[in-house]
């Protein structure tokens, strides 16, 4: 007598539970909020205009243009950069280490002097 466990009708089941996660996955994986984001035609680049650079430290040293300063120097600055010129742009360059409080504060400080375009610098993975 030949006992033999027969392993086909297992995998075809363990096929079909397969197709039907495949089938089903792309429906349980769609965003939750549908989000169009517009589109322009006419992109703005002024090679002019140069960014203020603030750097922060993970230590919550700050520097502005590589030049040292505090947090009330960064409001002046940003204060005086917005009465030259109110379109000026704001690149904020901090350490992965630096906190969320630190960063809040810095973003506070130079949209109190004027300057409301804030971008932040980052490194591709």
């Amino acid at each position: 007598m030949i006992a033999e466990i027969n392993v086909i009708p297992l995998v075809d089941i363990i096929l079909v539970v397969l197709i039907i996660f495949m089938v089903a996955a792309p429906l349980v994986m769609k965003p939750k909020i549908d989000i169009n984001l517009p589109k322009s035609s006419n992109l703005e680049k002024n090679k002019d205009k140069t960014p203020m650079r603030v750097i922060l430290g993970k230590k919550g040293e700050l520097y502005v243009d590589n030049q040292a300063i505090t947090l009330e120097g960064l409001t002046a600055e940003a204060r005086k950069r917005a009465l030259a010129n109110p379109d000026t742009n704001t690149l904020l360059v901090a350490d992965k280490d630096a906190t969320l409080e630190m960063v809040t504060g810095l973003v506070d400080a130079i949209k109190t002097g004027g300057l409301q375009k804030v971008a932040f610098s980052i490194q591709k993975k």
